[in-house]
């Protein structure tokens, strides 16, 4: 009868110690990866079927109140460069200059959810633009209020950025940067790399 209960309670260990395991990664932070420049190719491929959705991102966070152009610079700080600037797209066959964009992050949050994030109207509006994968939808909230947390709490000093933009709207060229502790949205004739 004692190696009986002795096995009972080993056997309930261990199925207790995996559902602790368990409630406990339900708890821990989405873990963001920024999609490099070079990989941007392979997650295009990796993620060629995803359909792709807003659902569940658009609840109100403090990133939603925020300038674009300070946004741009708490990614810098967060992350680095951008996956995707107007000069990556810039001569494509697909592009167009209604779909101008001043930079794109792309993610894969706990190495299996594709995220992207873009620019409304370059420097000239508030938040972001976000799109996940559909059949994640039930996580894009928490997604949301994690990258609220990386960038309104965790970054303490602004990245520095120059960027180029394209405003069909207003048929008008930009140089968008952070230096120096200054924010610019300098306009320009087109650049000659453009």
């Amino acid at each position: 009868m004692k190696k009986r209960s002795f096995w009972i309670a080993c056997v309930a260990i261990v199925l207790w110690s995996g559902v602790a395991e368990h409630a406990y990664a339900q708890f821990q932070d989405p873990i963001f990866r920024k999609v490099e420049a070079v990989d941007a190719a392979a997650f295009g491929k990796r993620f060629a079927d995803t359909k792709w959705t807003g659902q569940g991102l658009y609840q109100s966070a403090t990133i939603d109140r925020i300038p674009t152009i300070e946004l741009r610079a708490r990614l810098q700080a967060q992350f680095g460069d951008p996956t995707v600037t107007l000069g990556d797209l810039w001569g494509t066959p697909t592009y167009r200059p209604g779909k101008a964009i001043q930079f794109e992050y792309w993610f894969i949050i706990d190495g299996e959810i594709p995220m992207m994030i873009l620019d409304l109207d370059g420097p000239f509006e508030n938040g972001l633009v976000y799109v996940g994968a559909s059949r994640f939808v039930d996580r894009n909230p928490e997604i949301k209020r994690t990258l609220d947390k990386l960038l309104m709490k965790e970054v303490k000093q602004l990245g520095e950025y120059q960027d180029v933009f394209f405003s069909p709207e207003r048929e008008q060229w930009y140089f968008v940067s952070y230096q120096n502790g200054e924010f610019a949205r300098d306009t320009t004739d087109q650049p000659e790399q453009f």
